[in-house]
Order: structure tokens, then sequence, then C-alpha cells
């Protein structure tokens, strides 16, 4: 008899999308535009090419502060269409009133915001945009000059950093867009109101087209944790050294009662995801897949069925320099009443983030498609095997052409039709191979960069932010039972804001000086505002700045697994 074809290569596609809390408490303010930004380009993208290819399945993991911050976008925005309120991002508000300021200063920070990003390729197919940013740079280098800038070149140069802004699928079917990109000058105040408008309807509406389409079961909503922490850390300071004996630690023996943080974090996540998507989530994405073995089972413990993290955890935690494709890609369970662990191909994963931006879509696209065609061909018997390709859902994006949207639209229609692979998700994998699941032994505390926490702790700048960190837990522990229910309430979220992976992620290493001096001041503003929430003075250490970056340091909001 011939013999019977193994069940299609499972594939899940994994977007992370995530962007930390910008708003600055002390100025009322939004001090970066990072998330309106993304959301328009970024967050509508992605979710246009998943309703364009109904038979691809997909997860998409959000963060709750993320969430958090389109909504207040979009609820200033939509006060400020029927003359309501201000808007709180001085970006934005300079577009939606572009009445441009006369003091010098104000004059050259707004010059600084629109060249954010300037370098980015997918500036570089914008000529007028580029002609903008040389003058723009050359006032920045004589800023005694920019008295003889007229205003109409500010307004043009804030129309075309949000063009640029503004997803390639927009482009291609909203006729207003359109109109603005074949203007190219001289746009009216009317002109910026129109593009404000667009905007608006695009951020009102991104996280809803999230939600239909996983109500329409055609996709799988995620989480991570509240703030995006590292939950080990938290857990335990000393689970930096697992996979890394030497790694130098902070002067802070451990974080004061990490586990009952963290416990916080994953039911504030919980909480989040049932008011924006209407029922709880079954996945939880750790911060950079960070996870030990408590955490997966706090994980669980919070109603979980399943996490994720990278394949160099698995490495380490079976001890193999090579997991190999039989041990790679299955679930496991550490517990057999735990929830699953998945393991992403970083292989994989880092193509798409970092090779095939450089590559004709259809080539890329053929190459992914060649290689998975490899490991369904190299399977040994008709056991089920799942691919997890697990990614940054935004960065990646503007390092391609047109955003990404000729390697999606291409990839999505590449998977669809393809006999041998098929599109998944976490949940549905687990519906229908769960029997499958193997037991993992044991799991060795690390994260999908590197398998380590280096990332986030061990630079004597790292490290400094954790002791500063750890301090204002001390104050936290001592002043929090004698606040009112909300005071401790806020103090309780200002502690978590404080907690988040991102701002250790940019500390220390050679990150880029301007962009470490954004998530330093704002690392310290959020500490300092913790203690005015604790009726107590910030400590003078909060004043001065602790690290610096390099002045030609990269800016790296994604980096490779190895």
């Amino acid at each position: 008899m011939p013999k019977t074809a193994p069940p299609p290569l499972q594939i899940v596609l994994c977007w992370h999308m995530h962007q930390p809390d910008y708003f600055d408490p002390t100025s009322g303010r939004f001090q970066d535009p990072w998330t309106y930004l993304h959301a328009t380009k970024d967050y509508v993208d992605m979710v246009a090419h998943l309703e364009a290819h109904p038979d691809v399945r997909a997860v998409v993991n959000f963060s709750p502060v993320l969430l958090e911050q389109i909504e207040a976008y979009a609820t200033d925005l939509s006060a400020v269409a029927v003359g309501g309120g201000p808007i709180h991002d001085p970006l934005l508000a300079a577009l939606q009133q572009p009445l441009i300021p006369n003091e010098r200063e104000e004059r050259l920070m707004l010059l600084r915001a629109c060249l954010r990003g300037a370098e980015n390729p997918l500036f570089a197919h914008f000529p007028v945009y580029q002609k903008l940013v040389d003058t723009a740079r050359h006032m920045l280098a004589q800023p005694d000059e920019i008295s003889y800038l007229h205003d109409q070149f500010f307004v043009d140069l804030l129309v075309w950093y949000h063009l640029g802004w503004i997803g390639e699928t927009v482009r291609r079917t909203d006729q207003r867009v359109q109109d603005l990109l074949a203007h190219q000058r001289h746009y009216s105040m009317l002109q910026c109101r129109t593009l404000v408008a667009v905007i608006s309807e695009l951020i009102a509406a991104v996280v809803d087209r999230y939600r239909a389409l996983a109500d329409a079961g055609r996709i799988e909503l995620s989480i991570t944790p509240y703030s995006h922490p590292i939950l080990p850390l938290l857990l335990d300071l000393n689970s930096a050294r697992a996979a890394w004996p030497e790694c130098p630690m902070p002067l802070s023996a451990a974080y004061p009662e990490g586990e009952t943080r963290a416990r916080w974090q994953l039911a504030r996540a919980r909480e989040a995801f049932e008011r924006f998507f209407g029922k709880p989530p079954a996945g939880c994405w750790p911060a950079e897949g960070g996870v030990c073995r408590r955490s997966v089972a706090l994980a669980g413990e919070a109603g979980f069925d399943w996490v994720a993290s990278g394949q160099a955890v698995l490495r380490h935690s079976l001890d193999a320099d090579d997991p190999g494709a039989d041990a790679l890609y299955r679930a496991y369970r550490l517990d057999p009443d735990g929830p699953a662990c998945f393991f992403r191909d970083d292989a994989l994963a880092d193509a798409i983030g970092f090779v095939y931006r450089d590559w004709h879509a259809d080539d890329a696209v053929a190459d992914l498609v060649q290689r998975l065609e490899a490991i369904d061909a190299a399977r040994t018997d008709d056991s089920p095997m799942v691919v997890p390709i697990i990614l940054d859902g935004e960065n990646a994006w503007e390092y391609y052409p047109d955003n990404g949207y000729h390697f999606l639209d291409a990839l999505y229609t590449a998977l669809a039709a393809h006999e041998r692979l098929a599109t998944t998700t976490f949940s549905r994998y687990l519906v229908e191979h769960g029997q499958a699941t193997a037991r993992l032994p044991r799991l060795v505390a690390g994260s999908w960069v590197y398998g380590t926490f280096s990332t986030w702790i061990g630079d004597s700048e790292k490290n400094r932010a954790w002791d500063m960190l750890a301090a204002a837990k001390h104050v936290f522990d001592q002043s929090a039972p004698a606040l009112d229910e909300a005071t401790r309430a806020a103090a309780e979220r200002q502690l978590s804001l404080c907690e988040a992976s991102d701002w250790f992620w940019w500390f220390g290493g050679d990150s880029a000086a301007d962009t470490v001096t954004h998530f330093e001041r704002l690392f310290r503003v959020h500490l300092a505002a913790l203690y005015q929430l604790l009726g107590r003075d910030p400590p003078d250490t909060l004043a001065h700045v602790f690290t610096h970056g390099v002045s030609r340091g990269h800016v790296d909001t994604m980096r490779r697994a190895h």
C-alpha cells in the first residue's frame, strides 16, 4: 500500500505589536509619537493584509499599554472633531492646528520632531520630503538662520512627515491621501485638517478591525503582561545567571515582592484584553519571550493556555547545540496541567525581520516557502509539526519597499495556496493536536534574544536602573497600605510602567544617544511620578542623567536572535 502523507506542516505566523507608555505625567503630553505613527502605518497595514486574505490564519499579540495608548489617541481625536479638548501629542497637535510658533527653540523642536526616522527607507520615494529634510538639517546646523524659514515650510514638512507614516494599503485606496500626495507643496489648513481626519478614522477603527477578524475565527489575538515587563527578572534577578552564569548583578539582591507584581501584571493584562476584545485571552507572548519555570506556572494559574519563547531557550533547556526539527517544531508542557510552550524558529523570524527586506518580494517568499517545504520533506513520521514564526509586527516594514506591502501580499497568497503548508493559530493547533504535546523536563530562564536576559540586565547602567526601580518598590511597599483605594490603584499602575522592559533595552551598550536620552528621561519621570503618588519626595538621584548612549550609536528597535 502507498504510504499515507503526513498532515500538512502547521505554520503559526505570530506578529507582536508593542509600544511603551510614552505619556509624560509631568507635562500631561505624549513625549514621543511612535504609538500613533505606527498605528496609521503598521497596525493598519497588517490588519488590511489579513482582511484581504481570508484563508490565512495568524496570531496577533498586543501589549495592554499599547492598546490603552491607541484608545487615548482615539479619544483625543474624537473630541477634537466635535470642537472638544486638546490633543495630548504635540506633533499631532501641530498638524491639527498648524499655527507655527515664532520662538526659535520651538521651531527647532518642530524640525527635529519631523526629522526623526527621516533616514528610514520608507521616506526614500518622497523627493519633496527629502528636499524639506535637506533644508531642515541645514537650519539645525545653522539655527540662527531659522527665522528666514516661512511658516509654510513647517506646514509642508508636517504634512509630508505624516504622509510618510500612512500605511501603504491606505495610500492605495484613500482618495484623500492620494490627493494630498499629488498636491506636493503649499498645503492649506483645510488640507492639514483632512489629513488629521484620515488619521483619526484609522486610529478609531484599527483595534475593532482586529477584533472582527478574531470574532470570525480568522486570527487569534493574544496579550503580553500589562506593561511589558521581563517577568522572570521581577520574580528573581538571579534568573539572569541561568543562561549567563557570569552576569554582573545589580546591588539589589532581589526585586521586592516580585511574585506579587508578576501576578498583578498577568491579571491586569487579562482585564485589559477582555475590555478591548470582549473575551478572555487564551495565549500570552511574555515580554521579549522572557520565561522561567515559575513565570510559566503563573501564566497557567492566571488562565493562559499557551506561552511562547525563543529557540535559544529551548536549546539551553534541552542542553543541545541544535534542538533539531523533531524537538523545535512541537508544543511542550512543563507540567501536565500547565500551559503549552511553543518556541519560535529564530532563523525564519530573522529572515523576515532582517534579510528579506533587501530582496524582491517574490524571491523572498519563494525562499521562505522553500525553507518550509524542506522542513516538511525532512519529517521522519506522521506526527504533527508546528513551525512558530514569531516576530515584531511593526518595526520591520519601514525597511521594506512600500512598507512590506508586496512581501506580505505575496507571502499570504503563497501560503494560502500551498497544499502542504497550512497556517494556523496556537490555540487551534492545541485543539487539533494537543495530544502530541511533549514533556519538557526543565526550562532554563531566558528570552528570545540570545536565550539570555543580557539585553535588560548585566550592563552597569542597566543594573543602575534596576537598583533605582528596587528602591522605588521598597518605598511603594512601605507607603501603599496607607493610601486610599483610588490612589493605591494609580500607584500600582504607575509602578507597572516603571517595571517595563523598554527602559532597560536602551540603557548601556552602543544605543544612539538621542534615543537613549528620550527613554532615560521618561524612566526617571515615571519613577518620580510614582514617588509623588506615594506622597514621598523623589530622591535627588532622579534629577540626574545616568546613561547617555553613543553619539553615533544604533537605533535597534529590533534585534537578531543570535
